[in-house]
Order: structure tokens, then sequence, then C-alpha cells
């Protein structure tokens, strides 16, 4: 018989990034080792006949722009006017989800979620953070008063978490 060992636990307190929450869809640009350049959303592949609010004509529009991104996949939230929570704008926005890669330098056509918070892992950096977020408004958007919630990146246990300001209504008030 095989052994199976028992998985490492990553520690709680350690560091993570919260960023905001986009109410959007999710898209994802991969560009393969051979060059090749294909759109996807949160569960298929899309193309501009077979799309996803617009997203695959979009990057195949931006394509030049968007190769810069290089090999590997590229997940991010397709969001703006016409989508979900539309944010006010007169626009759709391509925002990439990995900080830590895109913080600096980017393709000009694609933004990146807003950080709102970088350090130790508790929940009261959780609460203060959606707090924050639901006192001012969105980051990604300013002036919109209605942001989704947050997204917590757990460096150690490399996982993510959401709450949303809507539904996770169980923090306000109470201790964690």
């Amino acid at each position: 018989m095989d052994f199976i060992e028992f998985p490492k636990i990553a520690r709680l307190s350690r560091d993570c990034v919260i960023t905001e929450k986009l109410d959007g869809t999710n898209a994802l640009i991969t560009i393969t080792e051979d060059g090749q350049f294909l759109c996807g959303s949160r569960t298929r592949w899309i193309t501009p006949e077979d799309d996803n609010y617009g997203f695959a004509r979009w990057a195949h529009e931006h394509k030049g722009e968007l190769m810069q991104l290089g090999v590997g996949s590229h997940f991010g939230e397709w969001w703006g006017q016409g989508i979900q929570r539309k944010y006010d704008l007169d626009e759709k926005r391509f925002s990439l989800f990995n900080v830590a890669r895109w913080a600096d330098e980017r393709p000009a056509c694609c933004h990146v979620v807003p950080v709102l918070y970088r350090g130790v892992f508790d929940t009261d950096a959780t609460r203060n953070t959606l707090e924050f977020l639901e006192m001012v408004g969105s980051q990604a958007a300013p002036g919109f008063m209605k942001p989704e919630g947050i997204i917590v990146w757990h460096e150690a246990a490399r996982i993510m978490f959401k709450k949303t300001i809507e539904k996770d209504s169980e923090w306000k008030g109470r201790q964690p």
C-alpha cells in the first residue's frame, strides 16, 4: 500500500493581500508557448462569435497590447457598463487579479484590482477593510458607493476568500 502523507498546514497569521471584489464577470487571457491567444470566461473558452459580455471581441481588438502579458493564464474581471453593478461607467474594463505581478507595468488597456490592505491576516483587518470599503465606496470606480466586497488572498495557504458587503453582513457589530 502506498503511504499517504498528511498535508502541511499553513499558518493563519501570515501575510495576506486584500483587494476590492469587483462585480462583473470573470475573464481570462491565455497565451501559449507557441503564441496562441485564447480568451475565456470562468467556465469556458470564448470567441468574438460566442462571447461573454463582449470580452473576447474586446480582447481580440487589443491583442497586440495583451500579448505583452506573456505566456501563461492571466485572470481578471471584465466589468463596467452593462455588466452586473455597472459602476456608473461609460465603458467596460479588464482588471487583472495578480496584484503582485501587475502592480507597476502592464498593458495600457488593462487595470488591476485595487489593493486595500497588505499585512498579516487577522479578522480585524478583514472587518476593518470591508467597513472602509462600505463607507468610502469603490476604489476601482471612485464615487460609486455600492461596492461588492473584498477578496482576501492568504499567501501561505495560497487560497482566496471572499466577503461581500450585502451577503456577509454577519461581521457587522460582532467580535470575531
